[in-house]
């Protein structure tokens, strides 16, 4: 059996993936609840953000993780198409959750049905990007552990989906996405503690692209990406905020009270 090593950075990935997942979970809340205060195209636009924030932010949390995964005995290297697609399907899923809850007629079905959605998402996310792991050897699953990792996925989704249509102040944010960090993050390491490797050494070069090459410059974009909407995000004024501005500028004598 290859000794697996998920943190051959030290504490650099583990700390730097759940900064990540945190930072696109807060971003996701904040851009929820823009939404729901919108209608029309400016709620559409506000849900693709938030969605695109939160499939970003797990996408970079799973695979700033991955870069501190090593196996002894063999090299790793990412298969690139793989692990694009696990990028798509993260957006998309979340994507399908988060319109589920902006738009859901009844508030406890589609809470159910987006948090379902995007928990599955997720956990597929994870092992797609698993399975674009090339190495010698052949990796095997512990089913339970699996299975742990997949209810875990459901459940944070389901509770960052209702923090996101229920919280509105900045502290109560910032918590629920520290929560929703460490959810994702205990989803991912729960998902790693699944995987055994038996490693078969062999001098044959391996296919794809090495972390470095590829996986590393992928999160540093996307990691910018994160932060610059959130900062854009955070300078644009929320309804109320353009309310109070517009009746701030009305003469002093009309404003009624």
């Amino acid at each position: 059996m290859g000794h697996l090593d998920h943190a051959a950075l030290g504490w650099l990935t583990p700390v730097l993936s759940y900064a990540m997942a945190c930072t696109g979970a807060a971003l996701g809340l904040r851009c929820t609840v823009r939404a729901l205060a919108a209608t029309g195209s400016v709620r559409r636009n506000w849900l693709l953000t938030a969605a695109s924030a939160i499939g970003t932010g797990i996408w970079t949390m799973h695979f700033v993780a991955m870069l501190g995964f090593a196996v002894s005995g063999t090299d790793i290297r990412y298969d690139v198409p793989l692990t694009l697609a696990s990028l798509l399907v993260a957006m998309a899923v979340v994507c399908a959750g988060v319109f589920a809850v902006g738009h859901g007629r009844d508030r406890v079905r589609a809470l159910l049905l987006g948090g379902l959605t995007t928990g599955l998402g997720v956990a597929s996310m994870h092992y797609l990007g698993m399975a674009a792991v090339r190495l010698h050897g052949e990796v095997s699953y512990d089913p339970v552990l699996v299975g742990l990792s997949v209810l875990i996925a459901v459940v944070a989704a389901t509770a960052a989906l209702w923090a996101a249509l229920n919280i509105r102040s900045p502290v109560a944010v910032t918590l629920a996405s520290l929560i929703t960090g460490a959810a994702v993050s205990s989803m991912h390491y729960t998902g790693m503690s699944a995987v055994s490797v038996r490693v078969t050494p062999s001098g044959e070069p391996l296919p794809g692209a090495t972390a470095m090459q590829f996986i590393f410059p992928l999160a540093v974009g996307l990691g910018s990406y994160l932060f610059i909407t959130s900062a854009f995000v955070a300078l644009s004024p929320t309804a109320g905020e353009r309310e109070a501005s517009a009746s701030a500028q009305r003469p002093a004598g009309h404003t009624a009270h």
